[in-house]
C-alpha cells in the first residue's frame, strides 16, 4: 500500500482513511485559544485529510449543515459539559447537525460528554470523589472488538467527571474507576472519554498548567504519566490510527 492509506480488517470487510477519495476537510473544534488536535491532526495530515479548526470559545461560528465537511471531531478542554455557559450550551445543541445527517462524528472526553448530554444522558462525578489523571486500564467489550480487534490495555486520561450511557448507546470500552469509556451510538457517532491524541509536548503542557490536578484524589503523581506514556503509548498510537481508519475512513470491497 501507498503512504496515504491506513488499511484494516473486519470481519472480511477493510476500511482506508485517504484525503483523496474525499477532498473535504474534517471540520475540528477545540475549546481553547491555543488547543491543538494533537495527534490525531498528526494522523489524519499524515494521510492527506485537511483540517478545518473552529475554537466557539474566542467566537467561531460551527457549521448549520455538514455537507462541505468529511466529518468532525469535538475536542476536551477544561470546562463541564454542565456548565451553563453559552458557546458550550450550543455546541450541545449543534451535536443534532452530525447525528441528524448521519455524519462521521468523534467527541472526545469533553467532547464524548456533551454527545451524551444531547443524547439525554448525564455527566457527574465519581461517587466517591475519584479523578483519572495519568494512566489507567481500559478493557474493550465484544461490540468493541467487532469494530476494532486490538484495544490498548492503559490509555492517558485527564477528567474529573465522567458519563452514563445514553439510551440506544453502544458501549465499546470500559474502566474500572469510570465504566464508560468508548461509546457508539448509531452507525457513525463515537464517543471516548481517554486521549489518544496526546502527545509527548501535550504531556509537558498539561501537567505543568495543570499541576494541580496530579494531586487531585486519584490521580497519578506527575512523574509516573511520563514513565506510562513510555511504556503504553505505542498500543495507543496503533489504534488511534486504526480508530480514525473506522471512523473517518471508507469501506473496501
Amino acid at each position: 500500500m501507498d503512504g496515504h492509506g491506513i488499511e484494516f480488517g473486519m470481519q472480511h470487510r477493510h476500511y482506508r482513511l485517504d484525503g483523496a477519495s474525499d477532498p473535504r476537510p474534517v471540520l475540528i473544534v477545540l475549546h481553547q485559544e491555543t488547543s491543538t488536535p494533537g495527534r490525531v491532526g498528526q494522523v489524519l495530515a499524515a494521510h492527506g485529510v485537511t483540517l478545518d479548526i473552529r475554537r466557539p470559545v474566542i467566537g467561531d461560528a460551527l457549521p448549520e449543515t455538514l455537507d462541505d465537511h468529511r466529518g468532525a471531531i469535538v475536542f476536551g478542554g477544561p470546562p463541564s459539559a454542565n456548565d451553563p455557559d453559552a458557546h458550550l450550551r450550543r455546541e450541545v445543541d449543534w451535536m443534532a447537525v452530525p447525528l441528524g445527517e448521519n455524519r462521521p462524528f468523534l467527541g472526545i472526553c469533553l467532547g464524548a460528554q456533551m454527545l451524551v448530554k444531547h443524547l439525554g444522558g448525564t455527566v457527574g462525578p465519581h461517587p466517591d470523589g475519584l479523578v483519572e489523571v495519568g494512566y489507567y486500564p481500559l478493557q474493550s467489550t465484544p461490540e468493541g472488538r467487532m469494530l476494532l480487534p486490538q484495544w490498548p490495555g492503559m490509555v492517558y486520561q485527564w477528567h474529573r467527571e465522567g458519563f452514563t450511557l445514553p439510551r440506544g448507546a453502544v458501549r465499546l470500552a470500559t474502566g474500572e474507576r469510570f465504566e464508560n469509556q468508548a461509546i457508539r451510538y448509531g452507525d457513525h457517532a463515537y464517543g471516548v472519554q481517554f486521549h489518544a491524541e496526546l502527545t509527548l509536548a501535550m504531556l509537558h503542557r498539561w501537567t505543568t498548567h495543570g499541576h494541580e490536578r496530579t494531586l487531585l484524589p486519584g490521580a497519578q503523581k506527575r512523574r509516573d504519566h511520563f514513565d506510562g506514556r513510555a511504556i503504553y503509548d505505542a498500543p495507543v498510537k496503533r489504534w488511534l490510527e486504526q480508530f480514525l481508519g473506522l471512523v473517518f475512513g471508507e469501506a473496501e470491497g
